[in-house]
């Protein structure tokens, strides 16, 4: 009897125990929160302030700005149509920024053909030069179609209609451009090029035209 009423002591529950982790919960929620507090608060905080105090002009959008207000990004192309002004390249989304895409149209598809020789005859006729001599990128749209550069080329040849509109002579107009050349980069990624919005607001400002609309919105 006494067997008995020992063997049952022994598996009966006994009040006041608990499960005890170790440590290891505490450890856990300390580590989660030094995580959100860390990579979640003083990294980026980190990141804008080091990018501020090195880099001011690139972490702000790289912005350019004329008379205190903001006409634009280096960064993102935008429409110029007046002969005055230096063209960018064609842009699949009529230069939407919330919109960057190319026109995914293949090789072999006829269409890009016919887009390619309207383009090429059209820039031909608006720089008076023979359509072999017309560049590729004032043809072709890049991949984002926001790219605000065009090539030495590209700009070279509209330089003589840009000096017709603005009445200046064409070298006025070529020693602006050589300024705004920008080289390879660290001398040697990429290819030398031409930031269009840049050099059209120095064409405003060095070799104003009368009476000349607003950079700003490419009129």
């Amino acid at each position: 009897m006494s067997t008995i009423d020992t063997d049952e002591a022994s598996v009966a529950p006994q009040a006041g125990i608990f499960i005890h982790d170790g440590g290891w919960l505490r450890a856990a929620l300390g580590m989660a929160l030094l995580a959100m507090a860390g990579l979640g608060l003083l990294y980026p905080l980190a990141g804008v302030g080091l990018g501020q105090a090195l880099f001011p002009q690139a972490a702000n959008g790289s912005l350019l700005v004329r008379d205190g207000v903001i006409v634009g990004s280096a960064l993102v192309a935008q429409p110029f149509q007046g002969a005055e002004y230096f063209h960018p390249r064609p842009s699949a989304t009529g230069y939407d920024p919330l919109a960057a895409a190319g026109s995914n149209q293949a090789r072999s598809n006829p269409a890009l053909q016919q887009r390619l020789d309207a383009a090429r005859r059209a820039a031909a006729a608006r720089e008076q030069i023979p359509p072999a001599d017309v560049p590729a990128d004032l043809i072709t749209q890049s991949g984002s179609g926001l790219d605000p550069h065009i090539s030495p080329q590209a700009a070279a040849v509209q330089v003589y209609r840009v000096a017709r509109a603005r009445g200046v002579t064409a070298g006025r107009v070529q020693e602006l451009l050589a300024r705004q050349l920008e080289p390879r980069q660290f001398g040697l990624l990429g290819q030398p090029r031409v930031n269009v919005l840049a050099l059209n607001l120095a064409l405003d400002r060095l070799l104003p035209v009368q009476d000349a609309d607003t950079v700003s919105g490419g009129k």
